[in-house]
C-alpha cells in the first residue's frame, strides 16, 4: 500500500440478537449468536446467523468423545458410559462413581490430568469448601471423561502420560469420530479448559451429529452413547442442570451442553438443534434452548423452568433474559 492510498475495512459481520436482556422494562442488552434447528428429516428448517461457520462445541463434542472410547474397545455402559460423556455437577454420587471407575482399572486421582478445580454447581462448591476441601482433579467436571480416557490407554498399552496429545492415537480416534458424526472436515484442533484436544466443527455438524446418534442403530457405539445418556442424564449433568431436567421430561431427546454458551439437543425423530451465543454468556442458554425446542414442536411444561433465567434487583427479580427470535 502506497503512503497516500486510503485503506478501505472491510464490515464485520455482526451476528443476530438471540436473546435480550430486560431489565426493569428497559433492555439493556443483548446476546448475540448463531442457530441451526433440523427437520425430522435433517433438512435446515430455521438458521439464524451462520451455522456453517465452525465453532468449538465444547463440552458438545463428549458423546463423541465417547464414541471413540467404545471405538477403542472399551466396555462401558449405563452410568459409566454417561459419566464417560459428562459435565459432572461433582455430586456426591458423580465424585463416588469416579472414584470406583478409577480402582476398577487400577488407576488413582493422581494419574488424571484434569486441571484442579472446585465442583461445577455453585450448591455443590460451597458445600465442598464448607468441608475444608480444596480444588481438586477429582472434582472437575470432565474428570469421568478422563477416567475413560486413561482406562482405554491402560486397556490398549498407549502411554497414558501423553493422553491429551492430539497426536496420540485415542486423540486420533476422537478427531475421526467427530469428523465422521459431522459429516465434515475439523476446522481447528485447540485445547478445551480440561486440556484435552478440542476439534472445531460447524453448528450444522454439530446437530447432524447428535441427529445421527439419536437415530444410530442399536448396538453401535454411537447409540450406545444415546443410549446411556438418556437413561442416566443425572450422570451427563447433575439434579440441579437443564441437560437433566429435559432428557428426563421429554422421551428419547439427547442434549449436552457446552462451555461458552454451547447447546446440542436431538430428538428420537430426527429433530435436531445447536447453537451458540457468540459471547459466551451461559444465562441466555436456557431462554434460547426453550425457544429453539418450542419451534422444533417440543411443548413440555419443562420449558418453562429451562426458559427461566431472571434478573435481580434489591435480592428480588426485576427482569429476565428471554428469547428475541
Amino acid at each position: 500500500m502506497t503512503p497516500s492510498a486510503t485503506a478501505v475495512a472491510t464490515p464485520a459481520v455482526v451476528p443476530p440478537v438471540l436473546a435480550e436482556v430486560v431489565r426493569s422494562g428497559f433492555t439493556e442488552g443483548h446476546h448475540r449468536g448463531a442457530l441451526v434447528l433440523l427437520a425430522a428429516d435433517g433438512s435446515v428448517q430455521r438458521a439464524v446467523g451462520d451455522p456453517a461457520a465452525p465453532v468449538y462445541p465444547r463440552s458438545s463434542n463428549k458423546p463423541m468423545q465417547a464414541a471413540a472410547l467404545l471405538r477403542a474397545g472399551l466396555e462401558l455402559s449405563g452410568e459409566r458410559l454417561a459419566l464417560a460423556a459428562a459435565s459432572h455437577s461433582g455430586e456426591t454420587f458423580h465424585l463416588e462413581l469416579v472414584r470406583t471407575m478409577l480402582a476398577e482399572h487400577g488407576l488413582t486421582e493422581e494419574d488424571l490430568q484434569t486441571p484442579p478445580d472446585l465442583p461445577l454447581d455453585p450448591v455443590e462448591a460451597e458445600a465442598y469448601l464448607a468441608a475444608g476441601h480444596r480444588r481438586a482433579r477429582l472434582t472437575m467436571n470432565c474428570s469421568g471423561k478422563h477416567t475413560a480416557m486413561l482406562a482405554a490407554c491402560a486397556l490398549n498399552g498407549w502411554d497414558p502420560t501423553s493422553y491429551l496429545d492430539p497426536a496420540h492415537p485415542l486423540q486420533r480416534l476422537v478427531h475421526d469420530e467427530v469428523e465422521a458424526a459431522s459429516g465434515e472436515p475439523v476446522a481447528s484442533v485447540g485445547t478445551d479448559g480440561c486440556g484435552a484436544p478440542l476439534m472445531a466443527i460447524s453448528l450444522l455438524g454439530l446437530a447432524r451429529a447428535f441427529r445421527s446418534y439419536v437415530l444410530a442403530e442399536p448396538g453401535t457405539p454411537q447409540r450406545r452413547v444415546a443410549d446411556a445418556m438418556r437413561a442416566h442424564p443425572e450422570y451427563v449433568a447433575g439434579t440441579r442442570r437443564p441437560d437433566t431436567w429435559l432428557m428426563r421430561a421429554v422421551p428419547g431427546a439427547l442434549s449436552k451442553m457446552g462451555a461458552e454458551a454451547v447447546q446440542a439437543v436431538a430428538l428420537p425423530d430426527g429433530r435436531a438443534l445447536a447453537f451458540k451465543i457468540d459471547d459466551g454468556a451461559g444465562r441466555a442458554l436456557g431462554p434460547v434452548l426453550a425457544r429453539a425446542l418450542e419451534l422444533l414442536g417440543v411443548h413440555d411444561p419443562v420449558l418453562a423452568r429451562i426458559a427461566e433465567a431472571p434478573l435481580l434487583g434489591g435480592g428480588r427479580p426485576v427482569g429476565e433474559v428471554r428469547a428475541a427470535f
